[in-house]
């Protein structure tokens, strides 16, 4: 049977309102934490020894490999952060996918080649002792992992596998604000000595961020699964009925201009 016209358009309605307030909340965030990194390197503009984190690094200004890995990761976090936003926009997928692929090479290529060398280097000499360490360690080894993934993924093909590393390698990008949050939180919030909040900023600023994704990913992975038995237990009905199940995934089958839509590549 089918459903009413008028559920239908509501049904619609509220999928498209859905979607505009997502977006509009994920843009968002993205303006407030891009702000928030614009005063950060402006603050780190005129290279002066004694503002901002360089007050607590002291020691390491004198190496020339860690002045120059720090500077070089402040000064590219926005373009990683608004480039890698971009990815998850279906608009752009559909309408600017040639500006979609520059800008996710652009986000590969500053992550693989430019934020991974001088994420180690600024891991070694962190701060927290060896806590912090291996959690910088850690959080730089698995943002190289998860986006030279996605970017292998979607030379071959697997899209929805590319999806889901692009969500995980994002949400590790989202550290450079997670850490400044959970920063100020433990600082004002209690009285920990500072290295003490120094090795549990380093691993709440990307653990939650990771099992967020990976939670994500499960929930579209369960919603996946259970569509594909809906429309398996759909197609059986019909077999029954009379219709070889063959003849009913036939009937059912969108046609190419959708499925250029729905399985649009993220590169």
């Amino acid at each position: 049977m089918r459903r009413p016209q008028a559920a239908v358009s509501l049904g619609r309605l509220q999928t498209g309102v859905s979607s505009i307030f997502k977006t509009f909340i994920g843009y968002l965030v993205l303006n407030v934490g891009v702000f928030l990194m614009l005063q950060l390197v402006m603050s780190y503009s005129a290279f002066d020894d004694h503002v901002g984190f360089l007050r607590e690094k002291q020691a390491y200004l004198h190496l020339p490999v860690w002045k120059a890995a720090f500077y070089v990761h402040v000064f590219t976090s926005i373009l990683t952060l608004t480039a890698g936003f971009t990815q998850f926009s279906s608009d752009m997928l559909v309408r600017h996918r040639r500006l979609h692929r520059i800008l996710g090479r652009i986000y590969a290529f500053n992550i693989l080649f430019i934020n991974f060398p001088a994420g180690l280097v600024m891991a070694v000499y962190a701060n927290g002792h060896l806590p912090s360490k291996a959690a910088f360690l850690l959080l730089d080894s698995l943002w190289f992992w998860f986006t030279l993934k996605a970017v292998l993924e979607a030379r071959r093909g697997k899209i929805q596998q590319h999806r889901d590393d692009m969500l995980r390698s994002y949400a590790l990008t989202l550290s450079a604000l997670t850490l400044r949050t959970w920063k100020i939180i433990l600082t004002n919030g209690t009285s920990l000595p500072p290295d003490t909040i120094y090795m549990m900023d380093a691993w709440l600023g990307f653990l939650p961020n990771w099992l967020c994704a990976e939670w994500l990913i499960a929930q579209r992975k369960r919603h996946s699964s259970a569509t594909k038995k809906h429309t398996d237990d759909h197609l059986q009905g019909h077999s029954n009925d009379g219709k070889t199940k063959d003849e009913c995934r036939y009937a059912g089958r969108p046609g190419p201009a959708a499925n250029l839509l729905s399985d649009g590549e993220m590169h």
